[in-house]
Order: structure tokens, then sequence, then C-alpha cells
């Protein structure tokens, strides 16, 4: 699992039992961005690889008791990885919980996309102007070099 992260494919992922996500690894480095030390109690210290190998019935049957606490774990007392619950995996991105009764995966959501039933499309102008007077005159110095540009198209095209 850590030689995964090492190589740089870091999404985080899910495993359980029966094909049912119960526990969720990520690395580290997305724990702690996304603010992991603040929101968690976690099992002191950085465990070994051969420590979770060994424990890793024991964090499943935690988490199946509502009892886990997310462990860090890494080689040479380095933190690389982390383990935890799909719901603390939630609660971590902020994520609402699934319908009771769901089998989800928190790792692998989709989210509604759908425009809200008050949108409606905007103008290059509207966002600019939501942008301030920078942008719109950025906007203004673009448009004005488009106008020269095809202006000097035009007189080349009508040329002889």
């Amino acid at each position: 699992m850590l030689a995964r992260f090492r190589r740089g494919r870091t999404w985080a992922f899910s495993f359980g039992d029966g094909g049912v996500p119960e526990a969720v690894l990520l690395t580290y480095d997305e724990f702690e961005d996304l603010g992991g030390e603040e929101k968690f109690e976690r099992r002191p210290g950085v465990v070994a690889a051969e420590v979770v190998g060994t424990e890793l019935g024991a964090m499943v049957a935690a988490i199946r008791d509502g009892a886990f606490v997310p462990v860090v774990w890494g080689d040479g007392g380095e933190p690389e990885a982390v383990i935890l619950s799909t719901s603390q995996y939630r609660e971590l991105r902020g994520d609402d919980e699934p319908p009771p009764g769901t089998i989800d995966d928190p790792t692998h959501r989709v989210y509604a996309t759908e425009p809200l039933p008050d949108s409606r499309p905007m103008t290059v102008d509207e966002i600019a102007e939501m942008m301030g007077p920078y942008t719109q005159q950025v906007l203004a110095e673009i448009r004005e070099e488009e106008r020269e540009k095809a202006e000097r198209e035009r007189r080349e095209e009508d040329s002889p």
C-alpha cells in the first residue's frame, strides 16, 4: 500500500468484506490537508506497516463496533498513510452520510452537477463586472485587440 502512495498513486480507496466499503485508506498528506489532525483524536504515534498487517482484523472489528480511532502508519516512524472508517472519511471531507441501508463508497461519490432552479446563463460582461474594474479593463483590451486584428485581416483580404 505504501509503495502505491510513494509512486504517486495517491487516490484514497476503500476496503471491506463482501464488497461493502467499511474503511478508507488515504495518504497522510491528504488527511493533514483536510484538517484530520484537528478533527479527530487518533491512535498515538505512527504505527509500522507490520503492526497494521497484524491488527487489521481488530481494526475492522472496531470500525464495525463504532469504536475505531484513525490509525496513522508508515515506515520508520514517518506518517505516510491513514486508516479511517468510511463515516470518518465522509466527516473529514465534509460529505453527507448516505441514507441508512445504502451501500456507498465515499471514495467514489457522485455529486449533483445540474444547475439550481434559480441558475441562469451569464455573459462575459456580467462575470467581468463581478470580478471588478481590473477584469473589466482586461476584457476591454482583449476586445480592442480582437477588433484591430479583424480590421487588419479585412484590409489584407481587400488589398490586391
